[in-house]
């Protein structure tokens, strides 16, 4: 199964480009198809800026979040590829170690383009971040990146309290591939199919593949374009969510069988939980990538407005992903214990136990006044 997506496309590890290949051609492009962010003059400057940085450069880092979703990898991947077909010395990278792609996104082309965290510069020329709603999640690529002259921070986390020294968060942006696919029109670089592949990953896994409400008519009219690249968007989401090993099964039902139903948490409007020991991970052979949509299930009920659930790492680290259905603002919440991201969609890591997490959890819940 892993690599049909990426058959689907020409070359999909070449990243094969066309449009600017010099700074003069890179910052001629700022005038062609400027993108929706136009209007806002601030914002269209930065973009400006940032199209100049990236012109004058010669190398340049791109990197995500420790433990890459869709829309974080599919982001530095498309953009890697891109800037490669610019003449660029590119690196892709991500702050973990072990440094490992999830078995759903193997499919993504430009894994090539991957490094391990140490073979980032200590002091990176330029760096691309993608996807990164809080400097934590930099992991061990932090210092390196404040270390470069030029960070520019690619996000639509409205969490995002805005390092870097160039901030083009959009929270409005249903998946950072989004300023992606803009970044690259602002370059004069056509859409192939690699790019593609990469960029519908990441909008498809931002938007619960368009269900959720961040999901614009604009969102449909970029997954257009991507598709009439020729990509096979079937064979990318069988791969995103309808894929599994047996083992995934074991655990799931182990999780659901642990879940809890707390109808007087967030204000009476009803909280479900469960956790995922480290034990149970190694028993059944998954990973804890493996399981990041035990949330989308956990959900469901219609008795809960906000769901969570703890993964434990091996050094006994809980990484929490919660959901709301928009009465509680879940990114608020997680705030409160070191994390951030969306209101209906957020995370935090605690190295607590699980009692205390979810204690402390259930606290920070309050239904929306808005």
């Amino acid at each position: 199964m892993a690599g049909e997506p990426a058959a689907a496309g020409s070359a999909a590890g070449t990243g094969s480009t066309t449009g600017a290949s010099s700074t003069d051609t890179v910052e001629g492009a700022l005038a062609v198809l400027p993108g929706p962010r136009a209007e806002e003059s601030g914002f269209e400057l930065l973009w400006q800026q940032v199209v100049a940085e990236i012109g004058r450069a010669r190398s340049i880092d791109l990197i995500c979040h420790i433990c890459p979703d869709g829309d974080a990898l599919g982001s530095a991947l498309a953009a890697g590829l891109a800037l490669k077909g610019l003449g660029k010395e590119v690196r892709v990278s991500f702050g973990d170690d072990p440094q490992i792609v999830p078995e759903s996104l193997a499919f993504l082309p430009g894994q090539e383009l991957i490094v391990p965290a140490s073979a980032v510069p200590d002091t990176p020329e330029l760096v691309l971040c993608f996807d990164v709603a809080a400097e934590s999640r930099l992991g061990l690529l932090h210092d390196k990146a404040f270390a470069a002259p030029v960070l520019v921070v690619l996000d639509h986390h409205a969490s995002n309290p805005g390092f870097g020294t160039h901030q083009l968060i959009d929270p409005d942006a249903p998946a950072t591939a989004v300023l992606v696919d803009e970044l690259l029109r602002r370059l004069g670089v056509e859409l192939d199919q690699a790019l593609a592949t990469c960029l519908y990953t990441g909008v498809a896994t931002d938007t619960g593949s368009f269900r959720y409400r961040a999901t614009t008519p604009a969102t449909h009219e970029l997954a257009g374009r991507l598709l009439a690249t020729g990509i096979r968007h079937d064979l990318i989401s069988r791969q995103l969510w309808d894929t599994s090993s047996f083992g995934y099964l074991k655990v799931l039902a182990g999780a659901l069988d642990r879940a809890v139903y707390e109808p007087d948490a967030a204000d009476g409007l009803g909280l479900v939980w469960t956790w995922v020991p480290y034990q149970e991970l190694v028993l059944f052979s998954v990973t804890v990538e493996e399981i990041e949509g035990l949330i989308d299930i956990l959900r469901r009920p219609a008795e809960a407005e906000v769901a969570l659930v703890l993964k434990q790492d091996p050094d006994g680290t809980l990484r929490g992903s919660s959901r709301s259905k928009g009465a509680v603002d879940v990114a608020a919440a997680c705030a409160e214990l070191g994390g951030g991201g969306h209101v209906y969609a957020a995370g935090f890591s605690a190295r607590e136990d699980v009692d205390v997490v979810v204690r402390r959890f259930r606290a920070a819940l309050r239904a929306r006044k808005d």
